[in-house]
């Protein structure tokens, strides 16, 4: 994490040929340590001012085999001095550590950009791995790049050699001496990297010392060895920024600070059951530490006993809240279910996955928006709210404890694993922006003839909240359907009518307390309109802007609460010509979007584990209205 006070606007913005933006990307083996080395890099970018987004691409395997093509992990961040909204399309320097990483991030490289590979890895066994017949590094084959090469792996071993360590040992500095140089490239300070690296191995300073020697090595070739005319110091200013606090953040720790700070705003403790599961597993780690807040975790031996626990939590009067990606989700259904059918808060986040089943666990997707919205046996309905980014996943986790708390219903809060693992900056928000919604438990008999009316419902459809233990409140509440009001026991037809309807109801009305969909860009009205939800808002918003730029006459709307939709959207649908959704799957948003509205929404589909790019986008605006 990067924490920075910004104190306003730059004066005496640059004026030369600098670019606004430069997207590096950084590839090696899962074992070369470039999350690790992207991370790093971005912490430094945050604390020289610069917006930014990265994009984390890990392999599936736990493990893959060294060398292969599939166990390339990737990292790449968007930095400039002006607004960044997407990891961006095309690198404009690849990192590549061993030929695997080369063969398959080179083809998205700009033309005439620049590649940094470590040659000492471009040995006969590697390449075979890669499936090279020849060295690409010499074979002419790399003529449309800048190619800088050189022998990272032994410089590398060269800087470490008088800490004694081993061989294996030595060359894991090797990411640090690709950072040392990367921070000479962009004109970064070491500073915070070596503070980092003196906490991270403050109990083995032999390490310590050695990562440190390794940047400082790669930082020094970078200033004293004639590596070629292409490569320069590069100083790109930093983006102009309201003042604040601002820190680097990631999906998952902005949901996990959120579902603290909802908890906070409706005066509840918060209960966290969960079991790991990729990418959705960071929001348990984060939580975990920070007990300090009233926080409760509980990791639980399967899916099914995490959202129970949960669901026990919030009938015991705090918060309930648990997570998983799509296929735990599934396993968690039926419990879901039971939340619906007892009317008892509950927050759930799917960090979606590329799917079904296994999938693609460590690549994005948005393919549970039908398992979300309709993804439960029976009439089960519940609100749907989607993070765009992983600064807006704070508010969105606020809202989700709201609407759960407010409505006495489960919630879904949907992101995905780029949003999870991705990283922007975030302004530190005042505290007393926050409107709170205390909880309200019932303290005293609602029956003034009787025993307690566990589910009399107020003018929002709305049940009361009884903590058990609350004198003369007794009550019972279960899966099976129950009579109005009294909760008894009572599956009749008529019954099971009433009730179906009156949750429907409750749900529905929600759209009632929600704020009307706003226009993120452009005009309500016109040609074309983008309509979008989840993590695809930063393509779109690019794009757009790129081709109202050119006089296009095209709109974005990003959809924040997708059950239920806003009262306005299918009014402000109606009000253009032509309605495009992209988004990472075969078509789910563009279906509710016509059955709710019966607009011909058009779909843009996208499921190969990557997110959208700004030019995929603007090819389908242009097309569209050719």
């Amino acid at each position: 994490m990067a924490t920075v006070l910004e104190a306003g606007a730059n004066e005496g913005r640059s004026t030369d040929n600098t670019p606004e933006a430069v997207v590096v990307r950084f590839a090696g083996d899962s074992g070369d340590g470039m999350q690790l080395t992207g991370g790093q890099f971005t912490l430094s970018t945050a604390l020289a001012g610069n917006d930014l987004a990265t994009f984390p691409d890990f392999p599936a395997e736990i493990r893959a085999p060294q060398g292969t093509l599939f166990g390339v992990s990737a990292f790449q961040i968007n930095f400039g001095s002006t607004e960044i909204s997407t990891a961006g399309d095309q690198p404009d320097v690849l990192v590549a550590m061993n030929p695997a990483a080369l063969k398959t991030n080179v083809q998205s490289l700009k033309t005439g950009g620049l590649i940094i590979a470590d040659s000492g890895e471009f040995n006969k066994r590697n390449l075979e791995k890669a499936k090279y017949e020849s060295n690409p590094l010499e074979d002419g084959s790399l003529a449309k790049w800048n190619l800088l090469a050189f022998d990272i792996s032994k410089l590398t071993l060269e800087s470490v050699k008088p800490f004694g360590l081993g061989n294996k040992e030595a060359l894991r500095c090797k990411n640090m001496w690709t950072l040392g140089l990367s921070l000479w490239m962009f004109d970064r300070p070491r500073q915070p990297l070596i503070d980092w690296l003196n906490t991270k191995f403050a109990k083995n300073k032999v390490l310590a010392d050695a990562n440190i020697a390794a940047l400082n090595a790669g930082h020094a070739y970078g200033e004293t060895a004639e590596i070629g005319g292409q490569v320069k110091k590069l100083h790109i200013e930093a983006a102009p920024q309201t003042p604040g606090l601002y820190r680097t953040i990631t999906g998952a720790d902005a949901i996990s600070l959120g579902l603290i700070a909802g908890a906070q705003l409706a005066e509840l403790p918060l209960f966290f059951g969960g079991y790991p599961i990729t990418p959705a597993s960071a929001i348990l780690h984060n939580l975990a530490k920070l007990k300090e807040f009233g926080v409760t975790t509980f990791q639980a031996e399967d899916e099914i006993a995490a959202v129970a626990s949960a669901i026990g939590a919030s009938y015991a009067g705090s918060l309930g809240v648990t997570s998983s990606s799509g296929p735990g989700i599934a396993l968690k259904t039926e419990a879901i279910g039971l939340a619906v059918m007892t009317e008892l808060p509950l927050v759930i986040v799917n960090s979606q996955r590329g799917g079904p089943s296994t999938g693609l666990p460590t690549k994005t997707e948005q393919s549970d928006l039908y398992q979300a919205v309709y993804g439960r046996n029976g009439d089960t309905p519940l609100p749907v709210i989607a993070a765009r980014s992983p600064a807006d996943a704070f508010d969105c986790a606020i809202e989700a404890c709201r609407l759960a708390v407010q409505f006495m219903t489960p919630v879904m809060l949907l992101t995905d694993g780029y949003i999870g693992n991705a990283a922007e900056p975030w302004k530190v928000p005042d505290p007393e922006g926050f409107t709170p919604f205390p909880a309200k438990f019932l303290e005293e008999n609602n029956n003034p003839e009787g025993k307690v009316l566990p589910y009399k419902r107020d003018e929002n459809g709305v049940r009361p909240w009884i903590k058990p233990g609350t004198p003369d409140l007794m009550h019972r509440i279960g899966g099976i359907e129950k009579a109005p009001d009294t909760g008894d026991l009572d599956y009749s037809p008529a019954t099971h009518q009433l009730q179906t309807d009156a949750r429907k109801a409750k749900v529905d009305g929600i759209a009632n307390h929600i704020p009307a969909q706003e226009v993120s860009q452009g005009t309500q009205g016109g040609k074309l309109a983008l309509v979008g939800w989840g993590s695809t808002y930063g393509a779109i918003h690019q794009a757009v802007r790129r081709a109202r730029a050119k006089g296009l006459d095209v709109s974005h709307i990003h959809i924040r609460h997708v059950w239920p939709m806003p009262t306005n959207l299918g009014d402000l649908l109606r009000s253009y010509d032509k309605i495009i959704v992209p988004e990472m799957n075969t078509g789910q948003l563009k279906t509710v979007l016509r059955d709710q509205y019966l607009v011909d929404a058009r779909p843009l589909n996208k499921v190969s584990g990557q997110p959208f790019t700004i030019a995929e986008i603007e090819a389908a605006i242009e097309a569209a209205l050719a």
